[in-house]
């Protein structure tokens, strides 16, 4: 990259001495490509944990507000896949759970090259205030919904899980993939009992399929718990078990009487809301990756 700096700074150069300005047009193109490609190789350099470069799985939990709760966490949703696709990361729904105005939870595979690394500070309450569109009244409301990360593990991390530790519940699908679904047990619950952690899956059709992804995510969200307990972090290991309530938020999204997103850890904000809900957080991202390194190195 250095290289192509300076290459271009002499083509920069004899341009401006030729007078000519046919050239400016493919050298300021070169030097904005060369400042993302440097963006991004500057944030990975922020992701040195053992599975950043991994995938991940992503929980969203609806919070206090009712309906306006659900819609808020299917807007969430949202927000993170249409990141995901924005990253060309493949995407697969595990396990959802529908509710009146949206979504109760839902959680998601998502597969790319540091999927963890990037969203594993989006883990925490997030809160949103705006105009209900389900009050008559027109009144504005503040809703609160959860995000939970963590990894996907390749065959060299290792979690031992104990026969005698779980308890395996299998039941009927609710969830998409047709008639079949709703009339076998397919869907299956693992519950790690030391440690209460659940993980399901009952988005395929075959049971054996959806015991694969539950133990892939248990094995994943152990994972997370070992590690933390490891380093004996201030915050638990399962966000989504805080009260999802005020005070207890990472960042805010306020729709009216001002649009504002704010990050209540990095104070990093962003005024274009809509832009951040179709899924452009990589600021917010970017921001935590530093604050984190900061932190650390300070």
């Amino acid at each position: 990259m250095r290289a192509e700096i300076d290459d271009l700074t002499v083509l920069y150069e004899l341009a401006g001495e030729a007078q000519d300005e046919s050239q400016m047009p493919e050298i300021e193109g070169a030097f904005r490509d060369l400042a993302l490609r440097y963006r991004k190789q500057n944030t990975i350099e922020l992701m040195s944990g053992e599975v950043d470069k991994n995938g991940c799985f992503l929980t969203i939990h609806a919070g206090a507000g009712g309906t306006e709760a659900c819609d808020w966490s299917q807007m969430l949703y949202r927000m993170y896949l249409r990141w995901a696709e924005r990253k060309n990361f493949s995407v697969e729904e595990v396990d959802s759970l529908e509710a009146e105005g949206g979504l109760k939870s839902a959680t998601a595979k998502i597969e790319g090259d540091y999927a963890y690394g990037y969203l594993k500070g989006e883990s925490g309450v997030h809160r949103l205030v705006r105009i209900s569109p389900f009050d008559a009244n027109a009144r504005r409301h503040t809703s609160f919904a959860s995000a939970y990360i963590f990894p996907i593990l390749d065959d060299s991390i290792e979690v031992d899980i104990k026969p005698e530790d779980l308890r395996v519940d299998t039941y009927r699908s609710g969830g998409a993939g047709g008639q079949h679904v709703n009339k076998t047990d397919s869907a299956v619950r693992f519950t790690h009992l030391p440690t209460g952690i659940v993980a399901a899956c009952q988005n395929e059709r075959s049971q054996i399929k959806n015991r694969s992804i539950a133990m892939s995510m248990l094995k994943a969200r152990l994972y997370e718990y070992y590690r933390q307990e490891k380093e004996k972090e201030h915050e638990k290991f399962a966000q989504e078990k805080k009260d999802i309530s005020w005070g207890n938020q990472i960042r805010s999204y306020v729709f009216q009487p001002y649009t504002l997103v704010k990050d209540y850890r990095t104070k990093a904000e962003i005024g274009n809301i809509q832009a951040v809900m179709d899924g452009d957080i990589d600021y917010f991202i970017e921001e935590y990756l530093r604050f984190v390194w900061n932190s650390v190195h300070s």
